[in-house]
This record gives structure tokens, C-alpha cells and sequence, in this order.
């Protein structure tokens, strides 16, 4: 079946509880140190145990299992798999890599996870000349530095932006839009560019930015019933989102809300409060199929993640696979140094767990397709391609 015709009906699952039991606060996942000839280390950056955890660690655990299934062939040269909890901190991500690439000798990086920490490790791996494939940084200026060494395996928000406004526009019929962000290189950059989509097809719109430290969002949710939209599209992360979106229902908001990939978990219905995130729209570069009806692939894969961490494929669980994947056929092709590494990423084309695997010459991901969610009751299932989803109601 068709990836755009598809229709995921199984949860979004966030066992946060398994989850961080299995990544404690970062370390060694497999091993010590850097390759001795029969083995390397790959690391894993993101928050593994911040606020916003829930979006970090499925692409762990999708990167985990690809690797635990590698060696399990008992290969020639098997991987060691260290995790860095940067807590999403752009400053704690500075010095974590310079660990990783300096005492661990690690000869890639899946990661960083998020926008901010990418912009701030990017020039230290790129000096260090040690490749990273995150699995969710989407800041469309992270493929614009001429960073040789960057690659991602998620559409950035220029592409999200587009599927987004196409879905707000056409499929939810709105003509008034407000967006919000949280001032951050990933928030920010994302409504900006939603903002300037649906304003190219026709739809009026105002913008605010809160605090993502501040619980008080009540001069931006008068600033939004003043101007009485009929999308609210929040771009930032979904902790500030849940506290957002109850304070506008709270206040009698009786129009959609919408964000983008960094709220596609059900930490946002916790603070959304139940009742209030009924309904709430999501866009993402990621496919989220826990019953694998894209592809076979896809399939072998949630079935296989679920037998090893008890809980169903969640946002990025796939990209993780996938970017792992993509180190690991280096590495099967006899690429053991980082610049062989990163060389043979050039070449790389394969059919992943989530999409179609191959990278632009900027290190972007190829592939440009973008998917809408929809909360219902503690689930977020799939409505469909942007293209062609509407809201339930």
C-alpha cells in the first residue's frame, strides 16, 4: 500500500517509565572507547532526560535495536553504542562532544537531537571531521551552513512548513492563522515558516512568541481570541504546547490547535489535560506506524521494537532506525574512520523503516513527504499525507 494512503489506527506510545530504565542518565550501551580494529563507537546525543525527553528517546531506542541487531550477526567488526544525555542544552551538547570525539574516539554521531544543540556541535564535528545523522534536527538553516559532515533523515521546516500550510489551508478550509513560538532556533524557525506558507495561499495570520520557562501564556491567548482564528499553530516543543493549548481552551478557544514534530507525544495530552488535546492536529516529517503498513520493513521493525522495549514504535523510533542504519551499512562496507564513514553517506540509498533513505548533497534528507496527526483520546494516530488529510471535525 501506498505511504500516503495508509492509515495508522494504533497509539503513539510514550512509556517513559521503560524508556529511561533503559537509558539511565547516558553511557555506554555496548562497549568502551573507540575502535580497537575489531570495533567502533557510534554515540547518541539528545535529551534523554529533560522535560522534552519524550521525543529523544524512541530515536534512541530505533538506533539501539539497529545496532544490537548488527552485532548479534556477529560481524567482522561489531559497533559499541555510547549515549550522551545533553538534555537538550546547546551548552551541555558542546561539551559532550568533545568528550565523545576526544576520550571515546567515537567515529559518528546519531544526533544531535534537537536544532539548538545540531547549530552549536555542528562546527566542532565538522573541525573534527567525525559525521552525525540526526534523526529530528529540522532548522532549515542546519543545512545551509556548508557543513560537509551534517546529515539528517527528517524533512526540514521549510518541507513541514509546506505540508502544513497545504493541510491548514486546504484540508482544515482556514483563512486565519496565529502562530506562537518559543523564540528558539527550532520553534521559531518553524512558525516562521508556517506563517509565511499560508500566507502565500491567501490565509491572514498574526504571530507572538512566549517564554518557555513561563506557565502564564495569558497575554498571548488574549492577543489569539482578539484576533479569533481558526488555527492556532504552535512551533516549539510540547511541553510548552500542553500548558498552551489548556490555557486557550481554558479561556473558550473554540478553534483547531495545531503543532509541529517536536509535540507529536503524548506528554502534550498530559498538559493539554485530556479533554482539551481532543482534536489537537500535528505535522511531521516522520511516519509513526506501529502496526507496519507501509512496508515490510516497517513491519519487521515495530515488531521487533516492541518485543525489545515493550511498547509500540513512537515519533523518531524509526528515524533512530534508520540513522543508525545508514552508519551501519558504512561500516558493513569495511568504513571504520570517520572520513570513510562519511564518504560512503554520499552514496547511501536504501528503503528504511520509515521512508526512503538517501541524502542531498547539503545533508538533507531527499524525501519530502509530510503526515498529519490527530489526538484521540490518549493516542495520536495517523490521518494521513498532507496532501490529502482533514481534521475529523
Amino acid at each position: 500500500m501506498r505511504r500516503n494512503m495508509m492509515r495508522v489506527t494504533g497509539a503513539v506510545a510514550m512509556s517513559a517509565v521503560l524508556a529511561l530504565g533503559a537509558v539511565a542518565c547516558g553511557g555506554d550501551d555496548g562497549g568502551s572507547g573507540g575502535g580497537d580494529g575489531n570495533s567502533v563507537t557510534i554515540g547518541f546525543m539528545g535529551d534523554l532526560t529533560g522535560e522534552n525527553s519524550g521525543l529523544v528517546i524512541p530515536p534512541k531506542q530505533g538506533a539501539q535495536l539497529a545496532i544490537e541487531q548488527y552485532n548479534a550477526k556477529n560481524p567482522k567488526v561489531k559497533i559499541n553504542f555510547k549515549t550522551y544525555d545533553s538534555q537538550g542544552k546547546p551548552e551541555q551538547a558542546t561539551t559532550l562532544v568533545q568528550g565523545a570525539i576526544k576520550n571515546d574516539k567515537i567515529v559518528a554521531l546519531i544526533g544531535p537531537a534537537f536544532s539548538g544543540e545540531s547549530q552549536s556541535t555542528g562546527p566542532i564535528l565538522e573541525e573534527a571531521k567525525v559525521p552525525s545523522v540526526s534523526p529530528s534536527a529540522t532548522n532549515i538553516t542546519l543545512a545551509q551552513k556548508g557543513w560537509k559532515y551534517w546529515h539528517r533523515v527528517v524533512a526540514d521546516d521549510s518541507v513541514q512548513a509546506e505540508g502544513a500550510a497545504q493541510f491548514i489551508v486546504d484540508g482544515a478550509k482556514a483563512k486565519k492563522v496565529f502562530t506562537v513560538h518559543d523564540n528558539q532556533d527550532y520553534g521559531k524557525g518553524l512558525a516562521d515558516a508556517i506563517a509565511k506558507a499560508v500566507q502565500a495561499k491567501g490565509a491572514q495570520t498574526q504571530t507572538d512568541a512566549v517564554d518557555d520557562k513561563a506557565t502564564d501564556y495569558s497575554s498571548t491567548v488574549n492577543k489569539i481570541n482578539q484576533f479569533a482564528p481558526d488555527v492556532v499553530y504552535y512551533g516549539g516543543y510540547y511541553s510548552v504546547a500542553g500548558r498552551l493549548f489548556k490555557q486557550l481552551r481554558e479561556s473558550g478557544y473554540k478553534g483547531k490547535l495545531m503543532s509541529g514534530d517536536g509535540s507529536v507525544a503524548t506528554g502534550l495530552i498530559d498538559g493539554a489535560g485530556e479533554q482539551n488535546a481532543q482534536g489537537v492536529l500535528l505535522s511531521c516529517g516522520c511516519i509513526i506506524d506501529p502496526t507496519g503498513k507501509s512496508s515490510q520493513t516497517a513491519a519487521q521493525f515495530a515488531t521487533a521494537y516492541k518485543q525489545r522495549f515493550g511498547t509500540d514504535v513512537a515519533i523518531y523510533s524509526a528515524e533512530g532506525y534508520d540513522a543508525a542504519t545508514a552508519l551501519i551499512k558504512a561500516v558493513e562496507a569495511g568504513n571504520t574512520e570517520p572520513e570513510k564513514i562519511n564518504e560512503f553517506l554520499k552514496t547511501v540509498s536504501f528503503d528504511g523503516a520509515g521512508k526512503k533513505i538517501q541524502f542531498a548533497e547539503n545533508g538533507s534528507l531527499a524525501t519530502k513527504d509530510i503526515f498529519i496527526y490527530e489526538v484521540k483520546d490518549r493516542t495520536i494516530p495517523l490521518l494521513g499525507n498532507s496532501a490529502e488529510a482533514k481534521p475529523s471535525s
